[in-house]
């Protein structure tokens, strides 16, 4: 690991994440642990610990270092638990550094299996937390994503118990819509 990427993470770390509400000490560590400019195209490797979205492939996002350590946060991951990155390469590998069993979703279709999930997690800004999504929760399972209706999306968590399927908004985030995921047309006056 080069010193100087490993500084730039730390000071990620340092300036975007711990003074943004995430104090979760095991988060912190891996984030300093991985190489998010290998999870982006080479062009943009330079920006790869910049306080931005980040194209990784055509209309997949990494959501900021904030945004993400947040989101994480709120999921309360736990090691030996089973996840499912949706779009989510960067929040996958933070979770492995964490311990949790990680399995990645990223091709063209990003329907999971239902049932199975403890924890859910997607990177891209969707208009609303696809039924499929919330289905494959496990019960006690939770789903972090942004929802993104407007000029400014609402980062949300889902948790589901025996009976339905529950949501609270966490914070306000501005990622781009990931392709496939954008709001139905309405008709307007």
């Amino acid at each position: 690991m080069s010193a100087d990427l490993a500084a730039l993470r730390s000071n990620m770390v340092d300036s975007q994440v711990r003074p943004n509400d995430v104090p979760d000490l095991a988060i912190q560590d891996a984030m300093r642990k991985v190489p998010r400019e290998a999870l982006i195209p080479d062009a943009k490797r330079s920006l790869a610990y910049a306080d931005a979205e980040l194209e990784y492939a055509p209309g997949r996002w990494l959501l900021r270092p904030r945004d993400i350590a947040k989101l994480l946060q709120a999921l309360r991951p736990r090691a030996g638990e089973s996840a499912l990155a949706i779009a989510a390469p960067y929040a996958a590998a933070v979770l492995e550094a964490m311990g949790l069993s990680v399995t990645r979703l990223d091709s063209e279709d990003l329907t999971p299996s239902p049932g199975l999930w403890t924890l859910i997690v997607s990177e891209g800004a969707v208009a609303r937390a696809p039924a499929s999504w919330t289905g494959a929760l496990a019960i006690g399972g939770r789903l972090g994503v942004v929802e993104r209706g407007g000029p400014v999306g609402r980062a949300m968590l889902y948790l589901r118990t025996e009976t339905a399927v529950g949501s609270r908004v966490l914070f306000d985030s501005t990622p781009p819509l990931m392709r496939g995921f954008e709001p139905a047309p309405a008709f307007v006056f």
